[in-house]
């Protein structure tokens, strides 16, 4: 029946890779199940048969789609099934889509869709990995054009050792977590979280991916070479070389006027005059193509700009190649909010909010890996008044989602751990004005946000872009990219990092891949930058974390009490917790490891609850002296609690030195009374005595006396 049926198979990182083709999903354009170890991804690509109308850009979807019955769970929700994709799933998908991309041909405009399934994951092998492998075979195979294959591996680091696509174990000790992915002959892709890696160590690792990725490609290659179809032919929608050149004879002095200036608002008050006056003298020439006259405008700017750079070193705002823009740092901008941080550079603009709460704040998360919860949260809002423009907010997309997880990577590693700070922590970074290179910014207004507000983080972090312009075998990188120069350059090279090393890259390019001198001279250019940045503006503002967090954010202390005591912490019903809560005015979270937090409003509450907690789950000594209440009266004593649950007899005879007639006489129930401990018997019942704690400390303040 399946008369197509292949099966292909290679190691990657000594583990088995298997690709079948030609059994299922026969009307897909190309189609593939890859099979790392036990891990199963289903990869789909398909074109429309016609272009898109009205478009100037290629209409690519590229979706990973998480399905919980991969990992043999039951999805949360209410509705039982998967809804939207996981931040963790559009994540994965930006990060397969940003390889593939740049080798689509530039005047292709039918849409193209690439799904990647995952049926199954065994923990060890990564379905983000197996899913960019198979969306590459699926694309290559096919008939869509496609200058591919692109292959990738995830990279570790443990001790000194690279790590290529490394085990569940092996993770957990890694020092860094690198995606790259690449051609044969580039590397076209990377997406890394850090510990403070160096930047030589992190190109080496990159080198060594590198070598892995050209097997893959080799294997692919052999794949398409035995089943690929022949490429579609399709329409080009490039504008004519006759209707660029006569825009370009018609603007070009004018266009640079328009764009020789370092404010936004003004290029664009002079660039829209010069559209005008094109469109006034073309239209009626080529009635049916306004909008090709519009990408030639486009066209002749990036033209102009990319030339600027690479023959005359000018920049669009007349700075250095290697010059930051003006920069400006400021902390506590906003009033009873946790932390605050405002970092400015040129017009890019970017105010980051820091939020301390409860751990049990923390953020469930219900995807495909074995991430449960996520104490530390960074969203990032990219509003449209930010660039001038007029558009309702719909919430964050993929642009939003993805931005913010870079700033989260960049700051983790600096986040201490929470026995050291028993909080959960919410950046929000509001996006004031957007000129090039915002999730930089945010990295850096989320490190004085997070300092503003008393989080004791390891290091400081900033972060910076290093753009690229090329030309055959000629190339050229300059630091801190405003919009025009990642709109018309080549490359958006991400870095941020501490003073000792990198905590997180994440590369954009418009280009088939880098060689190895470029990576090496934008991870140079960034370093130096970011320490300046570090040094000479940030830690100006504010040079260490403040020393005690906000006077609005929660008072957390934290305790680890023995498990087989949690019950008695939490009592009957939750009655003892509940009580303990309510006395104290606190909110209290016990995890099932022992770990106690405790959160109020004012230290002194918050330290009164543990005072409880620790009497209740450190069982009374013989001998020791405590302050309890009378719960309840006997005609032969009192019932004294001297921690919530914890309730011991008084005996007529022990509550005072003299005779005692009636209990009632010395005591009532709801008084505070001193008692001290004096047995307990084989049943855990506790024997008291008021006469001989007073005793004690009559005889200790004589001793003190004399």
């Amino acid at each position: 029946m399946f008369e197509n049926y292949k099966v292909f198979k290679t190691e990657i990182a000594g583990r088995s890779f298997v690709v079948e083709t030609g059994k299922m999903c026969a009307l897909s354009s190309g189609s593939c199940l890859v099979r790392y170890g036990d891990t199963t991804v289903m990869c789909n690509a398909t074109a429309s048969a016609k272009p898109r109308e009205g478009i100037d850009f290629l209409p690519l979807s590229v979706d990973f789609e998480e399905r919980l019955y991969s990992v043999g769970r039951i999805p949360g929700s209410f509705l039982k099934r998967e809804g939207k994709p996981t931040d963790k799933a559009i994540l994965t998908s930006r990060v397969v889509d940003r390889p593939i991309r740049p080798l689509f041909p530039k005047d292709m405009r039918n849409d193209v869709s690439i799904v990647m399934t995952v049926l199954s994951v065994d923990g060890d092998n990564s379905p983000e990995i197996a899913g960019m492998i198979g969306a590459s075979i699926a694309l290559s195979i096919s008939d869509i054009p496609w200058n591919g294959p692109i292959a990738g591996v995830s990279v570790g680091l443990i001790g000194d050792e690279v790590i290529i696509n490394p085990t569940a174990e092996q993770r957990k000790e890694s020092r860094m977590n690198v995606t790259v992915a690449g051609t044969l002959q580039k590397i076209n892709m990377i997406e890394a979280g850090a510990n403070e890696v160096p930047e030589d160590t992190m190109f080496d690792a990159i080198m060594k991916a590198h070598e892995e990725i050209k097997k893959i490609v080799n294997f692919i290659n052999g794949i398409v070479a035995e089943i690929g179809k022949p490429k579609f032919e399709f329409e080009s929608t490039a504008p004519s070389e006759e209707m660029f050149e006569e825009v370009k004879a018609l603007a070009l002095d004018k266009v640079k006027f328009a764009l020789d200036t370092d404010d936004k608002n003004v290029r664009d008050e002079r660039l829209q005059p010069v559209i005008d006056e094109v469109h006034a003298a073309l239209d009626e020439k080529y009635p049916e193509e306004t909008m090709k006259i519009d990408e030639c405008l486009y066209k002749l700017q990036k033209y102009i700009v990319r030339h600027w750079l690479l023959d005359e070193g000018k920049r669009v705002d007349s700075r250095g190649i290697d010059e930051i823009r003006p920069l400006a740092a400021e902390v506590g901008v906003i009033p009873r909010v946790h932390g605050s941080g405002l970092f400015t550079r040129g017009q890019t603009q970017v105010m980051t909010i820091a939020t301390l709460g409860p751990v049990s704040d923390s953020q469930l998360l219900d995807g495909i890996d074995d991430e449960e919860t996520k104490r530390y949260m960074h969203h990032y809002n990219f509003p449209s008044y930010s660039v001038g423009e007029t558009k309702p907010s719909r919430g964050p997309g993929r642009r939003e989602i993805g931005h913010g997880a870079l700033a989260e990577r960049a700051l983790l590693p600096v986040i201490p751990s929470v026995e050291e700070f028993p909080y959960a922590l919410r950046l929000v970074s509001e996006v004031l004005s957007s000129n090039g290179s915002t999730s930089q910014g945010s990295i850096c207004g989320s490190t004085l946000a997070l300092m503003d507000a008393g989080v004791p983080i390891k290091a400081p972090v900033a972060g910076i872009s290093c753009g690229l312009i090329t030309e055959g075998d000629r190339f050229m990188t300059m630091v801190d990219i405003q919009g025009l120069e990642d709109f018309h350059g080549d490359m958006d090279f991400k870095v941020a990092g501490t003073h000792t090393g990198i905590t997180a890259i994440q590369m954009d390019l418009k280009i088939d891949g880098l060689t190895p001198a470029i990576i090496k001279e934008a991870f140079e250019k960034t370093r130096k930058a970011r320490l300046y940045i570090l040094d000479e503006i940030m830690l100006k503002a504010i040079p260490e974390p403040r020393a005690e967090v906000n006077e609005f954010a929660p008072k957390m202390i934290s305790m680890q009490i023995a498990v087989d005591k949690i019950r008695e912490v939490i009592g009957q019903g939750g009655k003892v917790i509940q009580k303990i809560c309510a006395d104290c005015d606190v909110k209290i979270d016990i995890d099932d490891d022992g770990k106690v937090f405790i959160s109020g409003i004012g230290a002194e509450n918050c330290n009164r609850a543990k005072d409880i907690i620790s009497t209740i789950v450190f069982d009374p000594e013989i001998g020791a002296i405590y302050n309890g209440k009378v719960t309840r009266l006997m005609a032969f004593g009192a019932f004294v609690e001297i921690a919530p649950g914890k309730e011991g007899l008084v005996h007529i005879s022990k509550l005072d030195a003299k005779r005692v007639e009636k209990v009632e006489d010395v005591v009532n129930v709801g008084d505070t009374v001193l008692v001290k401990v004096t047995e307990i018997d084989s049943q855990g019942r506790i024997n008291l005595s008021r006469k001989d704690a007073l005793m004690d400390i009559q005889a200790k303040k004589a001793a003190e006396n004399n």
